[in-house]
């Protein structure tokens, strides 16, 4: 691909690629007015309709500013139709309307990129889509190098996007001129983008398998609650102590029922590192102590915001609450979880499973590679480790595997590809020398 001959010709090959980009600061497709009003959703219903092909969807929240994960904008594209924003502030709850929407757009095939980031605000407000085609994923699977937006409309289409206004704040009103513009752009681009991505998985032979990997985004149920989502703090690498976490954890609590009140970001509200600091700061002094210097300990804090600092009372009711506490009632230091362990132990814990992973991780790898598939879209590494460590206690063949791993949520053209080389694996009991160790990544959230 053009990106591949960039990285072996240089520096310079890569600016002379640049310069060749046409700069899209306008939408090619004409936009309609801002939708606002019930009139107006059921006029862009009608015009869309009279639209042909794919319906392309976006939408922009205004994540790191509100608590809420509500659409502040909706974008909405089909070839012979205008560009349309919804602005669905005044719509919301107006069910009669969007299911109206809905019935015209629900055997349409709805084209998203990175769906999982827009799907809970699409359903949120009542958008029920049941055909998907995620453009993301979808390069992913087809072996794109880089599968952004911007870097796809490059690739695809030799046009750089505009995306300095890709952080603002969505729920400002009214929406500014620039930033609508800049909205309409993702979806003007995201048909052609899906004509570029359908053709390669057509040509490579991976168009079903795609297919099933989009059903699957759209059958999957909602995340369950996060464990004890406070030990996510940033900065918990410097609390020591179980009173210390008791402190964050108070801390963390507060603010989220705070912020949801306000409807403000909790980081905007006040900065993981600030209660990190607070917790390190407070987990070796005692309550008197507190109550002689506490509020000024949190209006000093260098990492804590403004707005944080105004509601000092809050903060310090929650370090009194922690530090109140007996110590029976201090949370353990590990969260207790069907979590395996880090895989940088298993050498020494578990050295068979250990030396089986390392055999179906080079396998898988060097498929991976094969087939131009990223090894987290081939099968998911959590999934491979999990039966491999339950294989030191159970036997499996190929088909007790393939039953193991679809229980697991792998999908079957996953089984299909990667179940006879974990199985091959299974016989091994000396580790590979690995390059790299393998390491227990989370995904990007």
């Amino acid at each position: 691909m053009a990106s591949e001959m960039r990285a072996e010709t240089g520096e310079s090959d890569s600016l002379s690629h640049q310069s060749e980009l046409t700069p899209l600061r306008r939408s090619r497709a004409k936009v309609a007015p801002l939708v606002v009003s019930s009139e107006e959703f059921l006029a862009a219903i009608e015009e869309l309709q009279e639209g042909v092909g794919p319906l392309a969807v976006d939408a922009e929240r205004a994540s790191g500013y509100r608590y809420n994960s509500h659409a502040y904008l909706f974008q909405f594209y089909r070839r012979g139709s205008r560009i349309f924003l919804i602005d669905p502030i005044e719509l919301r709850g107006k069910s009669e309307i969007i299911e109206e929407f809905n019935e015209a757009f629900n055997e349409e095939l709805w084209l998203i990129h990175a769906s999982t980031q827009d799907l809970p605000c699409i359903r949120e407000f009542g958008l029920k889509p049941a055909r998907l085609f995620d453009t993301e994923l979808g390069a992913r699977l087809a072996g794109f190098p880089r599968v952004g937006l911007g870097p796809l409309t490059e690739e695809l289409l030799g046009l750089s996007l505009a995306k300095e206004h890709s952080a603002v704040d969505w729920s400002i009103r009214p929406l500014h001129p620039e930033w609508r513009a800049y909205a309409a752009l993702d979806v003007d681009v995201l048909i052609d983008i899906y004509d570029g991505v359908l053709r390669a998985l057509i040509e490579q032979g991976k168009n079903v398998i795609a297919e099933e990997e989009f059903a699957s985004i759209l059958d999957a149920p909602p995340p369950a609650p996060r464990k004890d989502p406070w030990r996510r703090t940033s900065g918990m690498h410097k609390v020591k102590g179980r009173r210390a976490l008791a402190l964050v954890r108070e801390l963390w609590i507060t603010r989220d029922e705070l912020a949801r009140e306000l409807d403000i970001a909790p980081g905007r509200l006040f900065p993981d590192l600030a209660i990190a600091d607070l917790a390190v700061a407070t987990s070796q002094i005692t309550i008197e102590q507190f109550n002689s210097n506490g509020a000024e300990m949190i209006r000093t804090l260098p990492s804590a915001r403004r707005k944080g600092v105004e509601h000092i009372g809050k903060w310090q009711a929650a370090i009194l609450r922690a530090l109140e506490l007996a110590d029976r009632d201090l949370p353990p230091m590990r969260s207790a979880t069907d979590s395996l362990p880090p895989v940088k132990v298993w050498r020494e814990k578990a050295p068979l499973a250990y030396a089986r992973l390392t055999h179906a991780r080079f396998h898988l790898q060097s498929l991976s590679h094969e087939l131009k598939i990223p090894l987290e879209n081939l099968i998911s590494p959590e999934s491979v480790r999990r039966l491999i460590w339950v294989s030191e206690k159970r036997t499996f063949d190929l088909d007790s595997a393939k039953a193991f791993l679809l229980e697991l949520g792998v999908r079957t053209w996953q089984v299909n590809l990667s179940s006879e080389i974990i199985v091959r694996a299974l016989d091994e009991s000396e580790p590979l020398i690995m390059k790299d160790e393998p390491t227990d990544s989370q995904p990007e959230e």
